[in-house]
């Protein structure tokens, strides 16, 4: 029972790929907020020398590596070194773990996210691929064991903020926004001919490498079409994707009413990061503050899926049910 006017208790976080994009941005988050968060578990795939650093700066006593380099020196001290693959599940699973934050890449994260979700405790997830290979799996486990998925995309924590205090049938559809890639503009030549480097450089985000070609196809847009249908529970009729270049509005949610909310922000991934692991609380930005007198318009166009069919293809994979999504991962 909460006491009046005591300080909150911190809450403990397990990160899973922790030297990535989006476990590195956490852990600003984290080191932002020190009365807030404590560390709990580690764990990447090869980055060992990132790894040792956060182990130290951070006190994890738990850690998991996969590749572990010998070149960066001996195991961090106080540091329990957890087995590979096993140990992700093991931290996933801790009774004493508040939240889990599966910023995995691929299918790494499958069986930790399970293991959570078996063990009642609530996971953050960052790696939609966990919910487009086996979402059905995991909203059954969340369901029974009173486990909440939370999302980390920013499109998805915008249509969760959206839906606080509203009634699921007063939804009309969901809105995912996109911001076109780097080749919203180009030329069909031009994109078959386009280099790992330029697709690599997205216009707004900072993010990992393969969320990042997955965007500059759409395919990422189509993964998150996936990823909404399982998390709010809305047939896929309902989700649209709407282009908007400036990545400002991060999605929206129209009511049956007619009247849409949508969720307005800078482009930075702390923000649905912070709003995840520290709900249902909204903690002070770590970052400048968002000031609408600097915008001179926002601009709205509908996604050209024959320059990027692939968004399609995850709709009909949707459609089709079953283990299809999965081969899209």
């Amino acid at each position: 029972m909460a006491v009046p006017g005591a300080a909150p208790q911190r809450r403990r976080v397990v990160i899973l790929g922790s030297t990535g994009s989006i476990g590195v941005q956490t852990l600003q988050v984290i080191r932002a907020h020190p009365d807030r968060f404590e560390v709990l578990g580690l764990a990447c795939g090869s980055n060992s020398q990132l790894l040792f650093q956060q182990i130290r700066e951070f006190r994890a006593p738990l850690a998991c590596v996969r590749d572990l380099d010998p070149a960066a020196g001996d195991w961090p001290s106080g540091a329990e070194r957890l087995p590979y693959p096993d140990g992700l599940a093991a931290m996933a699973a801790l009774a004493e773990s508040d939240i889990v934050v599966v910023a995995t890449v691929g299918d790494a994260g499958f069986r930790p996210t399970e293991s959570a979700l078996r063990a009642g405790n609530n996971v953050a997830l960052a790696s939609k691929e966990m919910l487009v290979m086996g979402g059905g799996l995991f909203r059954k486990l969340a369901d029974v064991s009173g486990a909440a998925i939370l999302p980390i995309d920013s499109e998805h924590s915008a249509i969760w903020q959206c839906l606080v205090g509203e009634a699921p049938e007063s939804i009309r559809r969901l809105i995912l926004t996109a911001s076109g890639g780097p080749f919203r503009t180009w030329a069909m030549p031009d994109i078959r001919t386009a280099t790992a480097e330029e697709a690599l450089e997205h216009p707004n985000w900072d993010m990992g490498a393969k969320i990042t070609v997955d965007s500059a196809s759409l395919l990422n847009k189509g993964l998150e079409i996936i990823e909404a249908h399982w998390l709010f529970q809305v047939p896929y009729k309902a989700i649209s994707v709407i282009v908007h270049p400036e990545s400002i509005v991060h999605s929206m949610v129209e009511f049956k009413d007619g009247s849409i909310k949508a969720q307005l922000g800078v482009p930075d991934m702390r923000l649905p990061i912070q709003y995840a692991i520290g709900f249902p609380e909204r903690l002070a930005e770590a970052h400048a503050p968002f000031d609408l007198r600097t915008l001179s318009r926002l601009n709205f166009e509908s996604p050209d899926e024959s320059r990027f069919p692939l968004l399609a293809a995850a709709r009909a994979a949707g459609a089709a049910g079953g283990t299809a999504t999965a081969t899209l991962c």
